[in-house]
């Protein structure tokens, strides 16, 4: 008979734990949830408080069985799932399935698996926290009597197949929001004006800021050319000049949101692959003579917070490799307002492990993942960064102009770590040569530029969970598979790595919103999930909670049920035909865009890709086009029209010029720098702004 029986819910997990805990203690994996809502029908009793209809989830069984006998082996049980809602409910659900009592100190929880958070959390079990249960059951409840009330009604009146749910419903908003704004934007002309200059050798920029001390839009080449026509010559004579020098705070470790954003950002992750990375990380990973170890903590989090101990680490590890200026004071941590003093942020376990000397035992994507967790981490517990900042305001006749300039003093945190940005921009230094009050500097050239107001652009992966988050809508559990879900469901499809709607998508959208408003309510949606965290304060019953929401939407559903008309979808024709069955080819949305279709299907299942001809003759064999093209992997690639008999390829975009130097191909480049062209063969290289 062994002693202690752990159980937890992974195998890769187990694994890591049982060797900190040695042989008195069993540990096995639950596989996940082993209890839950029947997949053929809502499961909850409405007539009976909202009860839920548990059952044995299908496949599960034999693991139970085999859970139930090491249980009777046991003198005692431990459970330790995850440390959030998720994990409670799994805890619970496997107490009531082992006959284990409620109320027994069975729980233990921890944020990293480590030797010592094991052995801790060890000493210090707990019960059940059965407000964290109820807040995961309402959770599971509200979106059962959401999604299997309203999908059943869209497999009537629109598709089989199609489902609706609150968080995700809410996201489809505003993916179609977005894209109605950007049909809706009417672009507004303005202009600017930009005199070059130079001085000791360096050259920087000046813009016209005002005319006689008044900030003065120019909307029109006439407002450019009246500023102009004041001017007397290209002299500008410096009014002032500002130096001041701006600190730079570190930026806080990652939540689960953030983590989401920036792996996005840097490393072009989905969101869903950054999850099953992190969670592979947290879970453990062999390095070496040390074992199998977590080297993250818990991924799934809105806290910001880190431990004493990974503070001192991190102090140590600083203070070793960068000296004491590096090492920053403690300094306050911003919480969300919905983050517990129990979680931490997600940070290494261990930031002796710094990536360089584990690379060897990660894969490649966890290694880029671990290094962006390890950087941040340390970055935050770093110095400010200090800029040197000048700013020379210069005027000829009332018409000023203004050069700012700036200079990194000291690194700080951005020695190991900058924070990513949607546009992919990049900080840098923009020095401005000494210059004193008084003096006179010529204008090389003082340029007009028109410019046109750009709509909002469409939402990415790492801009829709920001502005989810923003909006109060969904949990760190849920960003991830809100995404998924509505890619999958064919409501959006990504273009260019951003979110555009389907037909699909908006037919449902509108369906939803005429009939369940609220769904689509965004104030409603985020005070719904204030009402769940409030249940798992002890503050409100779920039953309550449910109670509230449904009374009304009952009403609105048998509404929906007489009143909802049936939606046809046409497919829209391609302007072909079926090359295998002579039927005709229809434009469908999928997961990653529009592709062809034949009309014949199921019989026929042939598809096409839609290939866009760029406009350039092919280099190569002089006789086709070049069109752009998707690989299996969804990456972009370039090639001729006439492919097989041509085999040109190109992972960059050739364009119709050609080399001044050689005479051979352009294509142009992208990098988080911007874009240029270059040649294929030489050296040749230029801008393109």
């Amino acid at each position: 008979m062994s002693d202690y029986l752990v159980i937890v819910e992974s195998p890769a997990k187990a694994k890591t734990i049982g060797k900190y805990l040695g042989k008195k203690y069993v540990v096995k994996a639950s596989m996940g949830h082993v209890i839950d809502l029947p997949k053929s029908q809502m499961g909850v009793d409405v007539e009976n408080n909202y009860s839920p209809k548990y059952i044995t989830i299908r496949g599960k069984g034999p693991i139970l069985k085999e859970l139930k006998q090491a249980a009777k082996k046991a003198k005692r049980i431990y459970l330790a799932a995850d440390p959030d809602r998720e994990g409670e409910a799994i805890a619970w659900h496997l107490a009531d399935s082992l006959n284990i009592d409620m109320d027994s100190k069975c729980r233990v929880v921890f944020n990293e698996i480590t030797k010592q958070a094991i052995k801790d959390s060890f000493k210090h079990p707990r019960e059940i926290n059965t407000n964290l249960v109820d807040a995961q059951q309402a959770r599971r409840v509200l979106d059962r009597l959401v999604g299997y009330n309203i999908s059943p009604l869209l497999w009537k009146k629109v598709k089989k197949g199609l489902s609706a749910g609150r968080v995700q419903s809410v996201a489809v908003k505003l993916i179609i929001d977005r894209e109605n704004e950007i049909k809706a934007f009417e672009p507004e002309e303005y202009w600017s004006i930009t005199a070059d200059m130079e001085k000791d050798g360096r050259s920087f920029e000046a813009k016209f800021v005002s005319l006689d001390g008044e900030k003065k839009e120019l909307k029109s080449e006439e407002d450019v050319n009246h500023v102009l026509d004041r001017m007397e010559g290209r002299d500008l004579t410096v009014d002032s000049v500002k130096k001041k020098e701006r600190r730079r705070k570190p930026v806080v470790p990652f939540t689960t949101s953030s983590l989401q954003q920036e792996a996005a950002r840097k490393l072009n992750f989905r969101a869903k692959k950054t999850m099953m990375l992190a969670q592979q990380l947290y879970e453990g990973i062999a390095i070496g003579k040390a074992g199998t170890t977590g080297l993250i903590t818990y991924m799934r989090t809105d806290s910001t917070r880190i431990s004493d101990t990974a503070k001192n680490e991190a102090y140590d590890y600083i203070l070793e490799n960068f000296g004491k200026e590096y090492a920053g004071e403690t300094g306050e941590q911003k919480q969300s307002s919905k983050s517990q003093d129990a979680h931490e942020a997600v940070r290494p376990t261990v930031v002796k492990y710094d990536p360089k000397t584990i690379k060897q035992y990660l894969s490649r994507d966890q290694y880029r993942l671990y290094k962006l967790i390890w950087e941040r981490m340390v970055a935050s517990r770093m110095a400010p960064a200090v800029m040197d900042t000048m700013a020379v305001d210069m005027s000829n006749n009332g018409v000023q102009f203004r050069a700012n300039g700036s200079k990194l003093k000291f690194a700080g945190f951005m020695k190991v770590y900058i924070e990513g940005s949607d546009d992919g921009k990049e900080e840098k230094d923009k020095l401005l040569p000494d210059m004193e009050e008084g003096e006179v500097t010529t204008a090389e050239t003082i340029a007009p530029n028109q410019h046109f107001t750009q709509p909002p652009p469409r939402f990415t992966e790492a801009r829709l969970v920001k502005t989810l988050e923003e909006l109060g809508i969904g949990r760190p559990s849920t960003y991830a598979p809100t995404l998924d879900t509505i890619q999958r469901r064919g409501y959006v499809a990504l273009e260019e790595k951003r979110f555009v709607p389907t037909e699909l998508g908006t037919i449902v959208l509108e369906l939803i919103n005429e009939f369940f408003p609220e769904i689509l309510n965004v104030e409603f949606t985020a005070t719904m999930e204030s009402d769940l965290d409030s249940i798992e304060d002890g503050e409100n019953s779920w039953v309550s909670i449910i109670d509230r929401f449904y009374t009304d939407f009952e009403k609105r559903l048998k509404t929906a049920e007489e009143e909802m008309e049936e939606v046809e979808i046409k497919d829209e024709p391609a302007g072909e035909d079926c090359e295998k069955c002579g039927h005709e080819m229809v434009y469908k949305m999928g997961r990653y865009g529009k592709f062809m279709a034949c009309s014949n299907f199921p019989e026929c299942r042939n598809t096409k890709a839609i290939v866009k001809d760029i406009g350039v003759p092919c280099p190569s064999c002089n006789e086709g086009n070049v069109v752009e093209r998707k690989s299996k992997k969804k990456r972009i690639f370039y090639g001729c029209d006439r492919y097989p008999e041509c085999e040109f390829i190109s992972w960059d975009k050739p364009i119709e010029r050609k080399c001044p130097k050689c005479s051979s191909l352009l294509v142009e480049k992208k990098s988080k720098k911007g874009t240029h062209v270059q040649c294929t063969e030489c050296d040749y290289k230029e801008d393109r702004n």
